[in-house]
């Protein structure tokens, strides 16, 4: 995570978001209707660590940003509700 290059991106909700996430996240709402844009203004050399709440939303994101032409990305299997590092508000 630490690793140049490495990109937190947190796909949950600006309101769970607020609750609490991973240190340096990059939030991007799932659900909002510009995701797909939203991605690919990303950068493709970079690696990407995805997680939303559980799980869900985020295979779905890295799912869509592998379609897109990224290569490394992985998914936070569980999501946040399974994070037992650092949590920042």
């Amino acid at each position: 995570m630490n690793e140049p290059n490495t990109v937190i991106l947190d796909v949950r909700t600006p309101e769970e978001y607020k609750q609490g996430h991973i240190p340096h996240a990059t939030l991007i709402n799932f659900h909002d209707q510009n995701f797909s844009q939203e991605l690919d203004s990303l950068d493709k050399s970079k690696t990407y660590l995805v997680y939303c709440a559980a799980g869900s939303r985020s295979s779905q994101a890295s799912t869509l940003l592998s379609q897109k032409g990224f290569k490394n990305v992985y998914n936070l299997e569980h999501g946040f509700s399974q994070w037992k590092g650092e949590v920042e508000k």
